[in-house]
């Protein structure tokens, strides 16, 4: 099978984008103007070169066929991943077939294609070799003595959670963020990096708008559940147990079996913040009838490796990750490039979506939000929000204060035009997320992140 019958639609390429500045910049270069040379092959390479405001255009080249979702290349200097101009040359190759037209690719992009796919295949025969196992007894003290840190911190963060409410909850807004910083420093000191996350959004509540102190005391409780969980974690069941370890930060591994199935790339999504940008990227089992969450990460300000096209659909294995109800998978050997596929989650009406939830809480008190497709739903304001409303009974779900602030509101309302319409996204206690949509009958899903 080749990538060459497979083009993407332009929202297939513009979800790729790191940030909203990068989709605006690579539609402008999505012409056939600034680009010479441009060709693509029937292996999945696309290239081309971009006139840029030096004297030499930029070799730009793309490999859509990577097992690990599109690869980039780029001479320029950007460091964002991929590039306005990879942007642009997809763009380009996803609208005007003429613009980018079949042949051999030139040698400075066939060299580093080759050497990428050398380098990856590499990797995979080190990691299926295995390496030689290391002294257990050493693993299981040192596990034991990280257990002991993440324990005494635990127990110190009890204690400030504990003065934190003696002393009332409206010292924590005179206190400032400071003092969230120094106890989050702690808990990354006991190795619980999850306590420590869990610390820093507490310190975000404090003066964040009305009913803050309903919030803040809100999340001390969850945080106050998951210290005891973790004190008391050898009275919990095995699944609760490692739910527990994982919410405080223990590192785990995709440890279950590989399941090879049709995988529709349902949404893709970043979230940062100054440390850290994670991708999150859902997939819907047309065969296990499952959905799974893919999470990659980005250090320093860049954008995570790993990107899939939204709407087609991977013939692949992934592996889950240990936990009770956790949807997390690791991406496994990928046997074909993305394709178009008549794949749709079935879908749930709104009654239903919140009793998930409810079940989910049982396997995961600290859980946000579970993934959900509602079916035959129709946008309507509701005062100054907006709600889903079931199209065959009298029940809705609010949108997310998040949701309501996205261009992908009006993408969906716009879909819709009053009809009912299937919706995929994150459902939870703040509300409902739309993260991709269909239109009733036929057509491909449209990305609303």
């Amino acid at each position: 099978m080749t990538q060459q019958g497979v083009r993407w639609s332009a929202d297939q390429v513009l979800a790729l984008a790191p940030d909203a500045a990068s989709r605006k910049a690579g539609s402008k270069l999505a012409t056939a103007g600034p680009w010479s040379e441009a060709g693509s092959s029937g292996d999945g390479t696309v290239w081309g070169l971009c006139k840029g405001s030096g004297s030499t255009p930029y070799r730009t080249v793309v490999d859509i066929a990577d097992a690990s979702g599109p690869a980039y290349k780029c001479s320029c200097p950007s460091r964002k991943f991929p590039c306005k101009h990879a942007l642009g040359l997809l763009l380009l190759w996803a609208g005007d077939e003429g613009a980018v037209p079949p042949g051999a690719a030139p040698e400075w992009a066939e060299q580093w294609r080759q050497g990428r796919r050398r380098r990856a295949a590499e990797k995979r025969t080190a990691g299926d070799a295995g390496s030689p196992p290391g002294d257990p007894e050493a693993a299981r003290r040192r596990a034991e003595r990280r257990a002991e840190r993440i324990t005494a911190g635990a127990t110190e963060l009890e204690q400030r959670l504990a003065d934190l409410l003696r002393g009332g909850l409206a010292g924590a807004e005179q206190a400032g963020y400071g003092l969230w910083e120094e106890t989050a420093a702690r808990m990354v000191d006991a190795q619980a990096p999850g306590l420590a996350a869990r610390v820093r959004e507490l310190g975000a509540i404090p003066s964040s708008g009305p009913g803050w102190p309903v919030r803040l005391l809100e999340e001390c409780a969850l945080l106050h559940l998951l210290d005891q969980g973790w004190l008391h974690r050898e009275r919990l069941p095995a699944g609760l147990a490692t739910t527990v370890g994982a919410r405080v930060g223990l590192p785990a591994s995709a440890d279950g079996p590989p399941v090879r199935d049709r995988w529709l790339v349902l949404a893709q999504y970043d979230t940062a913040d100054a440390r850290l940008t994670t991708r999150r990227i859902w997939l819907y089992g047309a065969d296990s009838d499952r959905t799974a969450l893919l999470l990659s990460y980005g250090a320093g300000g860049r954008a995570p490796e790993l990107a899939l096209p939204v709407g087609l659909a991977l013939d692949a294995e992934v592996s889950a990750y240990p936990g009770a109800g956790q949807p997390r998978v690791a991406l496994g050997e990928q046997f074909a490039p993305p394709a178009r596929a008549d794949i749709r989650p079935p879908g749930v009406t709104t009654a239903e979506a919140a009793a998930r939830y409810g079940e989910a809480l049982r396997d995961d008190p600290w859980l946000d939000s579970v993934p959900v497709t509602l079916d035959r739903v129709v946008p309507a304001p509701d005062g100054d929000s907006w709600q889903l409303a079931d199209a065959d009974a009298d029940t809705a779900v609010p949108l997310t204060p998040a949701a309501r602030a996205r261009p992908g509101l009006w993408r969906l309302v716009a879909l819709s035009g009053g009809a009912p319409v299937k919706v995929f996204g994150e459902f939870g206690h703040r509300g409902f997320a739309p993260l991709a949509a269909w239109p009733e009958g036929a057509g491909e899903a449209v990305p609303l992140c």
